[in-house]
C-alpha cells in the first residue's frame, strides 16, 4: 500500500525531533515512503538467498530425496521469501525477478547444469510448483478475502480502503497497491461488493481465486 509523504511538520517526541527517512525496516519488510515494493522484494530475495546458501550441504546431499528437498526449499527458503508478499505491488519486473529465483534454485536442487536444459514448464512440474508470480497473486486474494470477512470497523479493513489526507501533486496518480488491485477487479468486471459478498463462501472465494490466478499476466 502508498506510504503518506513525509510531513513538512517535524514530529517530535518528548522534545526531541525524529528524523525523517525515505526507508525504514517494520517487522522484517522494507516500508519507504514512495509505496513501492522493489526494495522490500529485493530486501526479501537477499535473506532467501541467505537462507537457500545456509542449507547448500542438504541441496547435495544424496540422502535426501527430491521430494523432501523441495518441501525444505518450499518451507525454509520461500517462507523467508514471500514474507509479507499480501501487501506487494507486483510489476512485471518484480514477478520476473521472484520467477528467476525460484527456478535458479530449483535446477541446482536438481542438479540441472549448463549445457544440460529443461524448460520452466517442465522444471516445474518435475518439482510440483508454480511461478512464484501466481503465488503471490493467490496470496493477495486470499488475503483480501479474509479480510473482507473481518468486521468493517476492524483496522485491517479499514486500512483496505483507506486513503491518505491532503493534496497529491499534479501528473499521473502514482500507481499504488489498491489502484493495481482495483484495476485488476475491472478486469474481471469485479466490484468491491461482489468481492466482499464472495468472500463470505470461503470454498467459492478460493475457487474463484484459483481460476484468477491461472492466469500468469501482472500489472505493468
Amino acid at each position: 500500500m502508498k506510504v503518506n509523504t513525509i510531513s513538512e511538520e517535524p514530529i517530535s517526541l518528548n522534545g526531541t525531533n525524529i528524523e525523517d527517512v525515505t526507508n525504514f525496516p517494520y517487522l522484517g519488510s522494507k516500508i519507504t515512503t514512495d509505496g513501492d515494493s522493489e526494495a522490500d522484494v529485493q530486501a526479501r530475495i537477499s535473506k532467501a538467498t541467505g537462507a537457500y546458501a545456509a542449507l547448500r550441504n542438504i541441496w547435495r546431499s544424496t540422502k535426501f530425496s527430491t521430494n523432501t528437498k523441495i518441501k525444505i526449499f518450499k518451507s525454509n527458503v520461500l517462507g523467508v521469501l514471500l514474507y509479507g508478499a499480501e501487501s506487494w505491488k507486483v510489476t512485471k519486473s518484480i514477478s520476473n525477478k521472484l520467477d528467476v529465483f525460484q527456478t535458479r534454485c530449483l535446477r541446482r536442487i536438481l542438479c540441472i547444469f549448463w549445457p544440460n536444459t529443461i524448460s520452466n514448464d517442465e522444471l516445474y512440474k518435475r518439482t510440483n510448483t508454480t511461478p512464484l508470480s501466481q503465488t503471490t497473486r493467490k496470496r493477495k486474494w486470499l488475503w483480501i478475502g479474509h479480510v473482507c470477512k473481518m468486521y468493517p470497523n476492524s483496522i485491517p479493513r479499514v486500512a483496505l480502503k483507506w486513503s491518505p489526507t491532503g493534496k497529491r501533486k499534479r501528473g499521473r496518480p502514482r500507481e499504488t497497491w489498491r489502484r493495481s488491485v482495483e484495476k485488476e477487479m475491472k478486469d474481471n468486471n469485479w466490484s468491491w461488493g461482489q468481492v466482499q459478498k464472495w468472500a463470505k463462501d470461503r470454498p467459492t472465494w478460493k475457487s474463484l481465486v484459483t481460476a484468477l490466478c491461472a492466469d500468469k499476466h501482472e500489472e505493468d
